[in-house]
């Protein structure tokens, strides 16, 4: 029996021994507290950092909302950006942490509501050496591209789209798996250039950001939703939501924050994020698990 079968399968159990207990009690009880009571939610990160890192940074969050909303929210990262798809295509997780076209990609199957985003928009950036001898976007004709997944968004699919309709580009792919991995692939000279975001950038040692240079900068999106699905409480969305934009307001929460980073939430909504259907993204998708 899943959670939701089960909440109905309590609620009426808990009308009947009411005898005279309407339908309107029924609703009720499901919308309070305890049609929650021992329930336990996921909360699903894409792995743009390697796992370490990844829990370093959600680990704490996670561990705050609870405290603030009282509701068990338990931390669920994949080993891979394909595993997490995989995942999020099956509507695994309660909540997730994923990109923009991840969310659009599973609207009509999972229904992922976006809940909250970071006010900076995203872009997606190309980086070579400092002292590279490309100077031109156009000189990485057949070159090699290293990229945190296939399909990350600002780092691949829409720098790729941008560079092959717009400037007629075309790269190899290389799957360095993560956004530190794609920095340090470019600065050990392994591939020529790297595809990753401004945010994920400047969250690299200041070493390693001083040695690299931003060839080419997309245009602007919005930034990674906080999304749930549909078959989650609203009651229980409305204190998450809440949650994460109160722990902005104060400078421990913040902190946290900062390190996803999304130092500065609003409120979003799947309206934000539907004009990216009309960017031609889908061409570019990559089947990782075929």
């Amino acid at each position: 029996m899943n959670m939701l079968s089960d909440w109905i399968f309590r609620a009426t159990r808990f009308c009947r021994k009411g005898g005279a207990l309407s339908l309107a009690a029924l609703a009720l009880f499901m919308l309070s507290g305890s049609a929650t009571a021992g329930a336990t939610y996921t909360m699903g990160v894409v792995p743009q950092f390697e796992q370490r890192k990844l829990f370093a940074i959600w680990k704490p969050i996670v561990e705050e909302l609870r405290r603030r909303t009282g509701v068990d929210i338990k931390l669920m990262v994949t080993l891979s950006v394909p595993e997490f798809e995989g995942a999020l295509e099956n509507g695994t997780f309660d909540f997730v942490y994923a990109n923009p076209y991840h969310i659009l990609r599973v609207s009509d199957s999972q229904g992922y509501i976006p809940l909250i985003r970071d006010t900076a928009p995203l872009r997606g950036i190309l980086v070579v050496r400092q002292d590279s001898p490309f100077k031109n976007i156009k000189d990485l004709q057949g070159k090699t591209l290293a990229v945190p997944s296939p399909n990350a968004l600002g780092a691949s699919l829409l720098l790729r789209a941008e560079l092959e309709r717009v400037h007629g580009v075309r790269l190899s792919l290389l799957n360095a798996k993560n956004h530190s991995s794609v920095y340090l692939h470019v600065l050990n000279g392994l591939t020529e250039a790297g595809g990753g975001v401004q945010k994920t950038l400047a969250e690299q040692a200041p070493d390693i950001q001083a040695q690299l240079r931003v060839l080419y900068t997309t245009r602007d999106m919005p930034s990674h939703p906080v999304a749930v699905h549909p078959r989650i409480p609203p009651a229980i969305r409305g204190q998450l939501k809440q949650a994460l934009l109160d722990m902005a307001a104060t400078t421990a929460g913040k902190a946290l924050l900062d390190e996803i980073p999304m130092p500065v939430p609003v409120a979003t909504s799947l309206e934000d994020y539907l004009p990216m259907r009309q960017w031609g993204l889908e061409k570019y998708w990559v089947n990782e698990r075929n």
